[in-house]
Formats: C-alpha cells, structure tokens, sequence
C-alpha cells in the first residue's frame, strides 16, 4: 500500500507521521514545492522508525511526482492555511489553483488513485475535484467531517467531564464556522443520550464551541491546527487501505442525497477499498434538515467563486 502527501507543511507532515506509526502502509511518500523540505522531513520521520516501532517507509521529494507514481491513496494538504480573522473561503482564489494542478499531477501517475481532499476551503476544494479530474464520485472525498466530529467529542468530553472513550457524536454540513451542523441530538455517552447529563444551555455551547473549532485554534496558535487534522486523514487513510467499512462524515459528492445535489458537503459515509463505499442517509428532524439547507446554501455559493 502506497500513500502520496502533497504538502510537507504542518499538516503533511503529521498526516504522514499518524499514517507511518499506524503501520499498515509500506510506503508514504511526502511531495512539497520547497526545495529539500520534504527529503528533509522524511528523514526526520524516518528517524523515529527504531522508537516508535514502524516499518513504513517514509520518502521526500521536491515536486517530482514521478516517485507518486502508482500511489493507492493521495492526500492533498498544499496551500495556504489560515491566518488568524481569516475564513476558510478567503482562501479559495489561491487554493484553488494549488489543488487544480496538483490533482492533474497526481491522477497523470496514479489514475487509480483515491484522492483525500484536505486544502481549504475544503468543500469546494473536494467539489474542484470532482469538477476537473473526472474521476469517479467514489474516490474523491474531503476530510472535514472527521476533523469536526473529533472536536464535537472533545467539546462534549470536556462538558460531560467524561473520559473521551465514553463518547460518540458526529458533525455534518459545511466545513466551515457557520455552516457546521453538530448532531446534538444524536450524541451519546456510552449509548446514553447526552441530554440525560447535560443541560439544552451547557449542551447548546459546546455545539457553538465545535463550530469555532478551527478559528479558536486559529487564534491561539496564529496559523491552522495540524495534530487533529493530521489524525482525522490518517483514520480516513486506514479505513480505506484496510478495507474496515468504519463510518465517518466526510465531504461528498451530492446527487439526491438528503435532498441535495451538484456539491460536495459532510455526511456519513462508509470507507472502504474503493473509497466511499456508500453514502449513509440518517433521519434528521425538521430543525436539523433546515440547518444542513442552510450550510449547503452557503457551500453553493462558495462553488460559484470557482471557475469550473
């Protein structure tokens, strides 16, 4: 099993150490633009191998995508992250041409490959994708999801003061600070609806706190987070190369689906060796539907800055 990481930044570099300890890839091989920096990185990694105890084959190269060849899997990390006050979709005009060139570099090597979209604005990025490469729906799918679920957890943890094993709740919708819908409604405490420990007010907060996630992060650090979202990649990655058919939200291609169509957005889907297995279609009640509207409205009209 061969996995690609276009981006030797914070988040490549993560994606590829999470992927690397797992154990379950032969060979990840990480590309960036800057001279050096991702040989550089490789290395680094690789000299963890003896103290972390994994015999994944980790490689650097300088945007020659001749050594992605015949990659399984490719995660697109490249471009540029956010600044503190920034949204994801100010990031769109550069980005866009960052993930348009790297998908048409990839797939001329790999045309097998299943792409992992992590660039933002990470919707209409996934969305560039499906628009440009032609590949099947299938094999085309953005991280987000993962990433907003793990906060949503970790919010709900906190608020619960449970350990963090005990919990269960997932994120749909936009990848974005308004656009995110939290199931709280859905979430459980070792199958416990979390409403039976918590109140609607401190529940209703920790839904506020998940939608900020990234920005609060943003804020603290001066630049995006890369530890969490380097592990939601590497959950997708194992999904997919070893076949477990797990369920995670992901950003999908739409065609009917919860009553949407022609975007990219978070829902359920199930992974597997061909990528998404199947998009999985839970009962939302009449608020939570508004709100996935609302987000897929938003993400829409982010699609229509790009030109495609």
């Amino acid at each position: 099993m061969k996995i690609t990481v276009v981006g030797a930044g914070a988040v490549g570099a993560s994606c590829a150490e999470y992927i690397a300890i797992k154990n379950f890839a032969a060979e990840v091989v990480l590309l960036d633009i800057k001279e050096g920096y991702a040989e550089g990185k490789a290395m680094d990694l690789m000299q963890t191998a003896s103290l972390n105890g994994f015999d994944t084959k980790i490689t650097g190269t300088t945007n020659d995508y001749s050594k992605t060849a015949n990659s399984d899997i490719c995660v697109i990390t490249s471009g540029i992250p956010r600044k503190p006050g920034m949204t994801r979709e100010e990031l769109i005009g550069i980005n866009a041409g960052i993930v348009r060139t790297v998908s048409a570099n990839l797939i001329e090597h790999s045309p097998n490959t299943i792409i992992i979209v992590v660039s933002n604005p990470m919707d209409t990025m996934t969305y560039l994708v499906h628009k440009t490469t032609g590949l099947p729906k299938n094999r085309i799918i953005g991280m987000g999801g993962a990433l907003d679920s793990a906060r949503f957890k970790y919010r709900l943890a906190e608020a619960l003061e449970a350990p963090i094993s005990d919990v269960d709740g997932m994120v749909i919708g936009g990848h974005s600070d308004k656009g995110m819908v939290p199931l709280t409604r859905l979430a459980t405490r070792n199958s416990v609806p979390v409403t039976e420990f918590i109140s609607d007010e401190r529940l209703n907060q920790v839904k506020e706190d998940t939608k900020v996630g990234g920005a609060t992060l943003t804020k603290l650090l001066g630049t995006s987070a890369w530890y969490a979202p380097g592990a939601a990649v590497s959950g997708l990655v194992q999904a997919i190369a070893c076949d477990l058919h797990k369920i995670y939200p992901c950003s999908a291609l739409l065609e009917g689906e919860y009553g949407l169509s022609d975007l990219c957005i978070g829902v359920p889907v199930m992974l597997g060796k061909n990528g998404i297995e199947k998009i999985v279609e839970i009962e939302l009640n009449e608020a939570e539907k508004a709100h996935l509207a609302e987000s897929a409205a938003g993400v829409s009209k982010t699609n229509g800055l790009l030109d495609v």
